[in-house]
């Protein structure tokens, strides 16, 4: 046993310079912005200069407006800040005075911004417009401020102390007497500032108000009391009206900040120090030594109670409890202007040439390593708040508070510690080549003591050790099994007796007993004596574990180098869909105390939902990742067991390959503060449209772009949006990191852009912001275009059919002409040669019958040759009457039909009728024949076959055709005959034959013993020669109802009833 006192601990410069970080770490605070436990080295900090797009000069006051902007007044103009771009603002108004030099910046809780130039006037900035003061605010204002109330207060030489509220100024102090000009001679009012603006706003100088001196700084307390920092004249406070002096005690007449606590104490910061009031008189008590003297030009207390001073040597951080932070880190060794903390706790320093954001980091990293290596080991916080801590290349290390060293004690300074536990006051380290080590305290001192394989240890390379809650130690060696220590023997476990592998990766104890070994070769579980064996096949994503963790609620994590696997009750549960993050080498898990686990891996480190991940999904919400700016050296996680731990005060530490690093999940939670964002304009096809008026844009507009900001200014390269146009987009997209969006060729309608935003925590916030815009339809796109267009187009259609019509129709008579032509021809040839050569036949043939003695027996003979030749004559003159023209060139179609009776004589002795409507019109003549002789097929069906009684003719004379209809009520005709016809009968066929030539419709309905109808429709343009239209002032509707129906292709059509 060898024994090690404290006094021969050994400091290692190595740690030197992060012993007191570390220790600072250790404490919490009770709210969550700048960390006060941190050196100023340690904040992230992030300086903007020339080099960075910042050329206004001097920083002389910072503000953040309600919007989440940032206003930087300098010494040549104003400017705003959105966290990645500077905007200036060279005028109030393109046609107004320029803004030039700025005093003071306050945002009111009303909205507004407030902005103090250098030349005394007021600009109030609000929803994006200046506004100058007037009336009161031209009285010379030197100061203005804020009250505890968010109500603004300013400072006039002429009138006194003055608030803005409900739109109107109003004197809270005043001079009480005005003095005459003999007393304001006497009082020496002789500074620079107050004759400056004496000339410049015309206010004499006995018109000065009490205290009678250029007010610069401002602050109210609990008691109510307004309290003055004036230019030469010391420190002044307000009370029932009347202003009173605060007496003696301060290191000099300036003024410069006034820094009012909770309760009624004041940091008073002048151009010679600094000192306190402490209720009741001023004080240099409380105030560290290397203050007193310094030149103190702004002051701050942000959330956490850290008191901030921006002095002419630089950046000086108070702790809460008014100690000085002394160290060389402490000071940003430049002159420092103007101090800010803005929504999320950041701290803005205003210097001579530049402006600097101090911001928390997630993590706070240390370096761990030699010059060899950076690399970091096992890790583990004990019960007194110790941090013990192996490096990779050797060595055991510790850290509390501002005290830290290393252990040299039995060899460890030369041995490599891959893994630590223990308890309070003891540990338990294992050792690449001194097997396991007790290290103790016992009388003052800490004492070592050594188990190898001499002492029935399993091997002497011991990578993993576990201290159960009954006090046993488990000691996984690299290839020679499990040691169990109890009651100071070993017992030692191989694969012969159960385990998977002899190589023990990590150990872990869930809450019923049970012990769980890691090994490149699955898990084992060891309960009441019983192995149990889990891989691949039993669900496990890979054979090769890494890690394990047992959760608050006995859930074991198992770390693969496959991603992460669950084993609840006995079994392994798959988790839900894992991110790409976790689909690979697992190397640490550790569970905060917010129900969240932190993971890392070769390549990430990761902090998820730990409900979540037992779920089925994960959510952007329920996962984030950390990277450099986070304040990690390094996302390379190393494989130790256990490189991630949770300690006591719930604090994950993070053994990492650049570095120790720590967070606080309990700040990284309470801490984030959600996104503003903004649409900022809008154009259209590049011209930028108002966003205050409604917008209205025309129908023309091909391309809208819409820019948007998130404001959330610690880490703004991290805001996201999802964006979403109402009447287009049927979700919100996808979230991007663009700034702007396009849509083109929109059409016309109401629509309303909506943008969210998440900060760089994947917050997303629960304001959205919305532009709704309305597009005009474009001419093309109106109601009475459209109509115009309709109609065009059908008066376009309706002429297309007029002269398609026309066309048709020429092309019809000239086919009709052709046909009567050629028949008119073939008549004359009949009559001229057949029909007159059988007429001299016939005439010679009655001479010879005439010569025959009555007693011939050949005159009976002659005398029906002759009748059947005169029969023959009439039958070819009536060919030949048909040729030239069926009804003659006098009759109409119902004087020619009422003919037909006695051509077509019925047996029946049948009643026939003709039925005329409208107003006959004179018909084309091819027309008038071929309606003709269809008509003349139906008569004579109707006379002879059907043996009907009662036949009717109707002929229909409309605006829009000729109607023909014969109807009888004879026997019908058979279906199959109106069908199919008739062999060696050409009547039906012929018929349609006709309709189809003239394109004219005609339809046959006919049923057994109920008679047949036969009805003929032809169009106007067909049957009627042209004339002078009657029809009425609808004719275009009747045409384009009818007449486009008769454009079709002719058809006819039989119905067997």
């Amino acid at each position: 046993m060898n024994t090690f006192r404290d006094r021969r601990f050994k400091r290692t410069l190595l740690l030197k310079a992060v012993i007191a970080a570390l220790a600072a770490v250790l404490f919490t605070s009770p709210a969550h912005a700048i960390d006060p436990n941190r050196m100023i080295s340690q904040y992230i900090r992030e300086r903007w200069g020339s080099d960075k797009g910042f050329t206004a000069g001097a920083v002389t006051a910072i503000a953040q407006t309600a919007d989440g902007y940032l206003w930087i007044g300098t010494e040549k103009g104003l400017i705003r800040f959105d966290g990645l771009s500077f905007r200036p603002f060279q005028q109030a108004s393109p046609a107004s005075f320029p803004i030039g030099p700025v005093q003071s910046l306050v945002a009111d809780a009303q909205g507004n911004l407030w902005i103090l130039l250098q030349s005394t006037k007021i600009l109030r900035y609000r929803d994006g417009k200046f506004d100058l003061g007037r009336d009161e605010a031209e009285a010379g204002i030197t100061a203005v401020s804020r009250r505890r109330d968010g109500t603004p207060l300013f400072s006039s030489l002429a009138l006194g102390g003055l608030k803005y509220d409900s739109g109107k100024f109003e004197a809270i102090f005043s001079s009480s007497q005005p003095a005459t000009p003999a007393s304001t001679a006497s009082t020496g009012l002789a500074d620079n500032l107050s004759s400056r603006l004496s000339w410049a706003t015309g206010v004499v100088p006995h018109r000065f108000a009490e205290p009678n001196s250029a007010v610069i700084s401002m602050a109210e307390t609990a008691d109510g009391k307004i309290w003055l920092g004036t230019l030469d004249k010391g420190l002044f406070y307000v009370s029932e009206g009347r202003v009173f002096s605060a007496g003696k005690g301060l290191p000099g007449n300036r003024i410069n900040c006034i820094l009012a606590l909770d309760s009624r104490e004041l940091w008073i910061g002048t151009d010679k120090g600094v000192v306190r009031w402490n209720g009741s008189e001023i004080t240099s008590l409380g105030v560290p030594l290397s203050l007193r003297k310094t030149k103190v030009n702004s002051i701050v207390r942000d959330r956490d109670s850290n008191i901030w001073l921006g002095t002419s040597r630089g950046l000086i951080r108070l702790n809460a409890d008014g100690v000085s932070a002394d160290g060389a880190d402490t000071r940003v060794n430049e002159r420092v202007t103007a101090l800010f903390e803005d929504r999320e706790g950041n701290l803005w320093v205003g210097g001579l040439h530049s402006i600097e954001r101090l911001r928390d980091s997630t993590f706070v990293t240390y370096s761990v390593g030699s010059q060899q290596s950076e690399s970091g080991g096992p890790i583990f916080v004990d019960e007194d708040e110790r941090v013990w801590f192996a490096p990779f290349e050797g060595g055991l290390h510790w850290l509390k508070r501002r005290k830290g060293g290393s252990l040299e004690i039995d060899g460890l300074g030369q041995d490599v510690i891959y893994s630590i536990t223990g308890s309070k006051g003891e540990l338990w380290i294992g050792r690449r080549q001194g097997g396991l080590t007790h290290l103790f305290y016992k009388a003052g001192s800490i004492h070592a003591q050594s188990y190898t394989e001499a002492n029935g240890l399993a091997q002497n390379s011991v990578y993993a050790v576990h201290r159960s809650r009954d006090g046993t130690i488990w000691a996984g060696t690299l290839n020679g099994g499990v040691s169990e220590l109890k009651d100071g023997r070993f017992t030692t476990y191989t694969t012969a007796s159960g385990l998977s592998s002899n190589t023990v990766n990590s150990i872990a104890e869930t809450p019923d007993g049970a012990m769980w070994f890691a090994t490149p070769d699955g898990v084992t579980a060891l309960l009441a004596g019983k192995w149990q064996v889990f891989k691949t096949v039993d669900g496990l994503p890979s054979a090769n574990v890494n890690c394990l963790s047992s959760d608050s609620a006995g859930v074991l994590w198992i770390g693969t180098a496959s991603g992460i696997a669950v084993i609840r009750s006995g079994h392994i549960q798959a988790s839900g869909e894992l991110p790409p993050s976790l689909q690979g080498q697992i190397l640490g898990i550790a569970e905060d105390g917010k129900g969240w686990l932190w993971i890392t891996t070769p390549d990430h480190v990761v902090r998820v939902n730990r409900e979540r991940l037992l779920g089925t999904s994960l959510s952007d919400a329920d996962i984030r990742e950390y990277g450099l700016e986070d304040g990690l050296h390094g996302i390379e996680g190393v494989k130790r067991h256990q490189s991630v731990f949770a300690d006591p005060l719930g604090k994950i530490w993070l053994s990492m390959n650049r570095g120790l690093s720590v967070v606080d999940p309990a700040r990284v939670i309470a801490s984030s503060a959600p996104a503003i964002v903004h649409v900022e304009g809008i154009s259209a096809d590049g011209n930028p449209l108002g966003l205050h008026a409604p917008i209205h844009l025309p129908g023309v507009r091909r391309r809208i772009t819409f820019s948007y900001a998130g404001l959330s200014l610690s880490i703004p390269e991290r805001v996201r949006f999802k964006y979403k146009l109402e009447g287009l987009d049927e979700g919100w997209s996808n979230p991007v990191t663009a700034r702007e969006v396009t849509y083109n060729n929109l059409g016309s309608g109401t629509y309303r852009f909506r943008v969210i935003a998440s900060n760089s925590d994947g917050l997303w916030n629960g304001e959205e912001s919305v532009v709704p815009f309305e597009i005009a339809p474009a001419y093309w796109q109106t109601w009475w275009f459209r109509l115009s267009a309709v109609v065009a187009s059908a008066l376009a259609i309706l002429l297309f059919v007029r002269l398609r019509l026309r066309r048709l129709t020429a092309q019809m008579n000239i086919r009709f002409e052709e046909r009567l032509a050629e028949r008119t021809r073939i008549a004359q040839e009949l009559h001229d040669t057949l029909l007159q050569g059988v007429l001299s036949a016939s005439m010679q043939l009655h001479v010879a019958d005439e010569r025959l003695p009555e007693q011939s027996p050949a005159k009976p003979m002659v005398g029906r040759v002759l009748e059947l030749m005169t029969r023959a004559i009439d039958e070819g003159r009536n060919t030949v009457r048909g040729l030239r023209s069926s009804t003659g060139t006098q009759k109409s179609l119902e004087e020619a039909f009422s003919e037909l009776q006695q051509e077509l004589p019925s047996p029946m002795q049948s009643a026939f009728r003709v039925i005329v409507e409208g107003n006959p019109r004179q018909l084309r003549t091819a027309s008038r024949d071929e309606i003709y002789f269809i008509g003349r097929e139906g008569l004579a069906n109707a006379f002879r076959p059907s043996r009907a009684t009662e036949i009717v003719m109707e002929i229909e004379y409309a605006v829009n055709h000729l109607r023909m209809l014969v109807r009888d009520n004879g026997c019908g005709i058979d279906s199959n005959v109106l069908n199919s016809g008739r062999e060696g009968h050409w009547g039906l066929s012929g018929m349609r034959e006709r309709a189809e030539r003239i394109g004219a419709r005609l339809r046959v309905l006919s049923r057994t013993d109920a008679g047949t109808e036969i009805e003929l429709s032809v169009p106007s343009r067909i049957a009627f020669e042209p004339g002078v239209s009657k029809r009425p002032k609808l004719w275009f509707s009747r045409l384009y109802s009818r007449e486009a129906r008769e454009d079709k292709k002719p058809e006819s059509e039989s119905v067997h009833r």
